[in-house]
């Protein structure tokens, strides 16, 4: 079994972090919350250590891990030739949901980065992950928290549910407050935003005017990656889902109509919905609505998306049916992103 412990993070409890901190520094893995999801941390320069994610995980070896550090000041030991936008950035956004992709220090292990000259680092903003980052004194490499491809865990329940028994311990803060990954900007080339997050692409741009989002293609499984995350299919419950794309009122159409119609053939259905979408279907018994808040408050939107599609996966849903919450900019990017590798190229345009 996972020990698990609760901490206030308010007032994280020292005795608490110590523990953890101890139980990295030998090469254990401990889940944590950081202000975006769960990270299941290790030391991230012990090998062993790192291999232990990726056992624990499921995760392929080409997918690279992302590097948290506590202060701007541990960036030097990890990475080299570092631009000076990196320090203006950090000076921005760090500590917080940015992730900036860097050349790679020698004393970066290859099992960190997928083999590739580059690392990923942050600062996390999270007071548990700050204070167990203090504790620990080291680097710590820390995917999110949950079995490879699986929606993030929010919750320190999301974590056992998937990893119980297979990690050391899990400090549990509560739910996330972001509840999408952090923002992923590479360095290494002409500025590039590799995964949006809740540092958008208009805030990067006040620093790098140039900067632009990664026209979406996907690399093979295969293939080793700068940023985790680019996978075709990712962050997927286990009940296929499928996007609909378009004006809210079509969407919601659309949705009605393809819902009524499964549940007529004995399927259960979830979907995936905004506070006021209404669905004449929706008084069926087979019929489950998760609401996700506000189609106006896109910061409330994140931070229930993963915890409906883990709540809908428990319902033992057939078919998930998700509207969008799309547009060209800000954190609905995002969201957007989450839903179309959830989806795995199951999307309707109504």
């Amino acid at each position: 079994m996972t020990e698990v412990l609760v901490v206030d993070a308010s007032d994280p409890d020292r005795a608490a972090i110590a523990h953890a901190a101890a139980i990295l520094r030998r090469g254990g893995l401990v889940a944590f919350p950081t202000e975006t999801v769960y990270g299941l941390g290790a030391h991230a320069l012990d090998r062993h250590a790192i291999r232990r994610i990726f056992e624990a995980k499921g995760r392929p070896s080409s997918d690279p891990l992302i590097v948290h550090i506590h202060g701007i000041a541990d960036l030097q030991a990890l990475a080299v030739d570092i631009p000076i936008e990196a320090h203006a950035l950090a000076s921005l956004f760090w500590p917080g949901p940015l992730t900036m992709v860097l050349k790679k220090s020698p004393v970066v292990p290859d099992e960190v980065t997928a083999g590739l000259d580059t690392v990923a680092i942050r600062i996390p903003a999270h007071p548990i992950a700050q204070a167990l980052l203090a504790a620990t004194a080291i680097p710590v490499a820390a995917p999110s928290a949950n079995l490879f491809s699986r929606p993030s865990p929010t919750r320190a329940s999301h974590v056992l549910h998937d990893l119980d028994g297979r990690i050391d311990l899990v400090l549990d803060g509560g739910p996330t407050a972001v509840g999408v990954e952090s923002t992923v900007l590479d360095l290494t080339t002409a500025p590039v935003v590799l995964r949006p997050g809740a540092v958008t692409l208009e805030m990067i741009r006040t620093v790098l005017p140039g900067a632009q989002l990664r026209q979406r293609h996907e690399a093979a499984d295969s293939a080793a990656m700068k940023s985790p995350g680019l996978l075709s299919r990712h962050y997927a419950p286990r009940a296929p889902l499928t996007l609909y794309e378009g004006s809210s009122r079509a969407v919601a159409e659309r949705i009605d109509a393809d819902a009524h119609a499964a549940v007529a053939r004995g399927l259960r259905v979830g979907i995936i919905a905004a506070n006021d979408d209404r669905f004449p279907a929706e008084a069926s018994r087979a019929l489950f609505i998760e609401r996700l808040g506000s189609e106006a408050d896109l910061n409330v939107i994140a931070a229930n998306l993963y915890d409906a599609l883990r709540r809908l996966d428990d319902l033992s849903v057939d078919l998930i049916l998700a509207r969008t919450f799309s547009s060209s900019s800000g954190l609905s990017v995002a969201i957007q992103d989450r839903l179309r590798r959830a989806a795995a190229g199951r999307i309707v345009h109504a």
